[in-house]
């Protein structure tokens, strides 16, 4: 089964850490939006399995639209698509677009998964990263969601942020916990040059933590949210028990998605797809990049996206794709690791303990083919 992805690159502000494709020209929105219907009854044929497992609108901020347009896509998938056995339809929410009358409304359509991008519970990180709500405005959007009736609800928090660790971050865990959130995300903060934080960086206004630090607040991360019951299942992933999301863990097994919007990327099991990025081109005409996959490209993708998983690497699958020698050469490369516990072999399986994901980017780039 595949997914489907809907791109929605407004925001009111753009915020300092943020590289995903975004515009503040929101007097383009609803031309974009009715671009991303006819990329969509155009691009039908691009997924082989026409039977769809999720929906998700990432941006951006897909919270800028009106519900009833989000629920206008939702209807387009299904009368396109086979959405039969459709599994959940996410949405992300900034706090601040989360009134009563927008929680009903959002309650009203095909979502049942909501995403919000809470960041801190720490005002002063908030201000930093340019956010636009308040701690307690994040805590009255959830209660607003959950009285209208939404019952899985995602958080996003981001660490890794320098001068916000220790006590902030404390706080911030202690209170993600607190609001009973169905998933967590919590991201190392990533510095990118175009962005305005990378502009600070590459004039001294702006540190980043240490590798020290990264370690210790990774492990602070793993061990709050842990103990409160979360199952860390990929690498910045968190959720109670049936709550992972199904829509990225599509991303992560090898899943057919395609994605529609200005930005987003498209993959049918052989082809790589992204489209083009600027709004005022893709309104007149979509573009896309693409590249094919090698056997070696696909293997490798595999290892990487595997290794961020809890299951980690399936041997034998490994054996059966890619042949018996790739497994064997695989596991060659993996000795060292094994021996000092920073991989785990057991069950046909090779993966990297939990509390030991942040470190496995380097895993991954040495257990490459």
């Amino acid at each position: 089964m595949g997914a489907i992805y809907f791109h929605i690159p407004f925001c009111k502000r753009l915020c300092g850490y943020c590289d995903f494709v975004r515009s503040v020209k929101s007097r383009f929105m609803p031309q974009t939006v009715e671009a991303m219907h006819r990329e969509l009854e155009q691009q039908v044929g691009f997924l082989k399995d026409r039977k769809i497992r999720t929906i998700y609108f990432g941006g951006g901020t897909p919270s800028l639209l009106h519900p009833s347009e989000i629920e206008r896509f939702i209807e387009h998938c299904r009368a396109l698509f086979d959405c039969s056995e459709t599994e959940e339809i996410t949405v992300e929410v900034n706090p601040d677009d989360i009134t009563e009358s927008y929680a009903e409304a959002i309650a009203a359509t095909s979502v049942n998964r909501v995403s919000m991008g809470v960041q801190s519970f720490d005002d002063s990180c908030l201000q930093f990263m340019g956010r636009r709500h308040s701690a307690e405005g994040a805590k009255r959007a959830i209660e607003r969601l959950r009285r209208a009736g939404i019952g899985n609800i995602s958080i996003d928090i981001i660490f890794g942020v320098n001068g916000f660790g220790g006590k902030s971050l404390e706080h911030t865990l202690q209170q993600a916990v607190a609001t009973g959130a169905e998933h967590i995300s919590a991201y190392h903060l990533t510095i990118e040059p175009q962005t305005r934080f990378g502009r600070l960086l590459a004039n001294g206004q702006l540190q980043q933590v240490s590798e020290q630090t990264s370690e210790q607040e990774f492990l602070a991360v793993h061990q709050t949210l842990t103990a409160a019951g979360y199952e860390h299942y990929e690498v910045s992933n968190f959720a109670r028990k049936g709550y992972r999301s199904r829509h990225n863990s599509s991303y992560w097994t090898g899943a057919e998605y395609l994605g529609i919007g200005p930005g987003a990327h498209s993959f049918n099991g052989a082809t790589r797809r992204w489209c083009e990025q600027d709004v005022e081109q893709y309104i007149k005409c979509v573009e896309y990049g693409s590249e094919t996959l090698t056997a070696q490209d696909a293997l490798n993708e595999y290892i990487m996206v595997s290794l961020r998983r809890v299951e980690g690497i399936d041997l034998q699958h490994i054996a059966k794709m890619w042949g018996e020698e790739s497994a064997k050469q695989l596991l060659s490369r993996a000795e060292r690791f094994i021996a000092c516990n920073w991989l785990v072999q057991e069950e046909g399986r090779l993966a990297v303990p939990a509390e030991k994901f942040l470190i496995s980017d380097t895993i991954i780039g040495e257990l490459f083919a």
